[in-house]
């Protein structure tokens, strides 16, 4: 008896259930989770990248962190050394502006001399409150009709009043003050309400981060950590706050390059022919032209009609210092992006794109350019160092970032200082080069393992 075999090509209910749940347990992977996986799996450049993201929220939110201001001076005669947060409080050497100084403090931890701050000065039938018994009732009194922290500090004449600074609230604070000292009644008057500005002019973002900063944490603010500078600056928040700048620029760069350099390479490698040497003699010239002369000239036009540029234009020496490190940084990326549409032009897919009818826009940017983003992504992970060590090296000459502002470079250039016959401030130099040197090295980790990640012939593999 010969038995009936049902041939594999005719499927059943059962065999196409089957089928179709093998189907399923072997799902396919795109380039992307294959990369991902790949990229987690190399433990170097995942710590890299958990390091920088870190490190680049830290950054972003810097105005919010309960940190000292990065420019409030103070009359010490020396920088103060490093401290842990459970050593002595930094005590200063000098007596301060009344109404500016920490009042209270959790050793090196904490305190609540946050300079960034608005005071109310009072005066009169102060003999109650030498104790600090009526002051701190009336502090009470203001917290209340303020809605904010109010701390207190009396002197032989007068009672200064400390809260967190809020732009345009002069007239708040002052109501708020007069209506507690009417509740008290006569004897006491309110003289005048001033400011302490621990920052430079913020843009509108920072200001917001920063009114959450004080209705979160008041006047409170970390100790010196990594101590302080000749002028009494924390170098902790100086650290952080040249971290925004640093990045901010590299950031900057990397996308002007993205932008210009991969349009610019992609079109000239796509059309080819005369347009193509055309381009390139053009990259070429930019490339032997010597930069820092340029930037030089640029900053020196831009100090002589410093006034009229911001007025007229809004156009000061940071955006120009912006604007020529992103025009250099797209050349390089620019020659990579021709290179690889050269050889991908006469691929298979291209001519079919074209026989169907593409427009030119469409090719480059549907079929070419994702094609040669993994290069793009690797050299944009190595050309944020190079920026980065670039804007540093501007700033160290004084040609880039202005004081009060603060950035890696002028952290190098104030480290210069640092170390003298007379007196070794080691931590101005050995934290600030700690910062800037992980993060380079983390940038070049991540470029390393993104090169591999995104390696085509990689794909599929452990």
């Amino acid at each position: 008896m010969v038995r009936y075999v049902e041939p594999r090509w005719q499927l059943g209910e059962e065999s196409l259930a089957r089928l179709t749940g093998e189907v399923a347990r072997f799902r396919g992977e795109s380039l992307g989770r294959d990369a991902w996986r790949r990229l987690r799996r190399s433990r170097p450049a995942f710590v890299a990248l958990v390091f920088l993201a870190f490190f680049g929220a830290l950054s972003l939110l810097v105005p919010l962190l309960p940190l000292p201001s990065p420019v409030a001076l103070s009359l010490r005669t020396r920088a103060a050394a490093p401290a842990w947060p459970w050593a002595a409080p930094l005590i200063a050497e000098s007596t301060p502006e009344p109404g500016t100084a920490a009042t209270r403090h959790i050793a090196n931890l904490w305190n609540d001399g946050w300079r960034h701050r608005s005071v109310a000065e009072v005066e009169g039938a102060l003999d109650g409150a030498r104790d600090g018994a009526a002051a701190a009732d009336l502090a009470r009194d203001v917290s209340k009709q303020f809605g904010a922290t109010v701390v207190p500090t009396v002197t032989d004449e007068r009672l200064f009043l400390a809260t967190p600074l809020r732009i345009g609230d002069e007239g708040r604070i002052a109501r708020a003050v007069e209506a507690a000292l009417v509740a008290r009644g006569p004897g006491m008057r309110l003289v005048e309400v001033r400011h302490e500005n621990g920052y430079w002019t913020l843009n509108a973002a920072d200001r917001l981060l920063l009114r959450a900063r004080a209705l979160l944490f008041g006047l409170g603010q970390t100790g010196n950590w990594l101590g302080t500078d000749p002028q009494g600056r924390d170098l902790l928040a100086r650290i952080l706050w040249g971290s925004r700048t640093s990045i901010l620029v590299a950031l900057m760069a990397a996308t002007t390059s993205l932008l210009i350099g991969v349009t610019y390479g992609a079109f000239s490698g796509y059309v080819g022919g005369r347009v193509d040497n055309l381009m390139m003699r053009i990259v070429d010239v930019l490339y032997s032209v010597p930069f820092i002369f340029i930037v030089i000239f640029l900053i020196t036009v831009v100090n002589e009609y410093r006034t009229e540029l911001e007025d007229n234009y809004g156009i000061d020496r940071e955006v120009v210092f912006f604007i020529v490190i992103g025009a250099i940084y797209w050349l390089t990326m620019a020659r990579v992006v021709r290179g690889q549409v050269l050889a991908l032009k006469k691929t298979e897919f291209i001519e079919a794109a074209r026989v169907i009818g593409a427009s030119t826009a469409r090719i480059l940017f549907v079929h070419l350019v994702p094609n040669v983003l993994s290069i793009v992504i690797v050299y944009l992970t190595l050309t944020i160092p190079a920026v980065m060590l670039f804007e540093a090296f501007l700033s160290f000459l004084g040609l880039g970032i202005e004081a009060p502002k603060v950035s890696w470079g002028l952290l190098a250039k104030d480290g210069t200082e640092a170390i003298t016959p007379l007196d070794t401030t080691w931590w101005l130099v050995v934290f600030p080069a700690l910062a800037m040197g992980s993060t380079l090295l983390a940038l070049n980790v991540l470029g390393d393992g993104l090169r591999d990640a995104l390696d085509p012939k990689q794909r599929g593999r452990t």
